[in-house]
């Protein structure tokens, strides 16, 4: 599904054009033209971005950020500054913006912020779904190391069991077929077929299963693949 994003502005016709040309870009975008109306929003509708004008009447951008995070709203949010003030901009960093953009701007940089504010939340969130460490029974796998061990010693992996751990972590509990292992191994693998690969895993499973006949973690899927698991 696109991004959803909210704009906040009280001038009708920059909420408008900001509008289709988001939609243009392929996002979903809803807005409103004060803080009230966007809190209405927010209530029932979970947005990935809001881009906040700063000069509003009423309750301004700054202080309405500062509101959504005392509230523990953690959307991004990108302000709209006028005439780029210095003081604007470190005042609504410091009040939990993500980052900021002085008018007037090109179309064109709003959306490479957007982008960018878009690609660092995916990223946070898949640094904090991804574990630091696995546990296989007594071992442990470093996933930022690529490191196997077994308390104070290490168990070397081959350049192929590396990458396959590295396969194997990007998509864990799910199954991930031979024909896209031997795609993601490339030239790791010498003979890219699917008996090359079973070799190889038969070899993986000897360093990290206790009983590599009745495999526990590194586990087959009937017709899907091969699929890893942790404690």
């Amino acid at each position: 599904m696109n991004p959803h994003l909210l704009i906040v502005d009280d001038d009708e016709r920059i909420r408008s054009l900001l509008q289709q040309f988001l939609i243009q870009s392929d996002y979903l975008v809803s807005t409103a033209e004060n803080a009230k109306q966007a809190i209405t929003l927010l209530s029932a509708i979970e947005f990935d971005l809001i881009i906040l004008d700063v000069m509003m009447p009423g309750q301004d951008g700054i202080s309405f950020t500062a509101k959504l995070r005392n509230l523990k709203n953690n959307t991004p949010i990108l302000l709209l500054t006028a005439r780029g003030e210095i003081e604007d901009r470190i005042k609504g960093l410091e009040a939990g913006a993500d980052d900021y953009l002085p008018k007037p701007f090109e179309p064109k940089e709003l959306l490479l912020r957007i982008n960018a504010i878009l690609r660092r939340m995916a990223d946070l969130k898949e640094e904090q779904i991804m574990p630091k460490t696995l546990n296989f029974g007594n071992l442990k796998y470093d996933v930022a190391r690529n490191e196997l061990w077994e308390g104070e010693d290490q168990i070397r992996l081959t350049t192929t069991e590396s990458q396959l751990m590295k396969i194997f972590t990007s998509a864990l509990g799910e199954p991930i077929s031979r024909a896209n292992l031997v795609t993601s191994l490339g030239k790791a693998v010498s003979l890219a077929q699917d008996r090359a690969i079973d070799v190889q895993i038969t070899r993986l499973r000897r360093k990290i299963e206790v009983n590599p006949s009745k495999p526990r973690y590194l586990q087959t899927v009937r017709g899907a693949g091969y699929m890893l698991l942790f404690d």
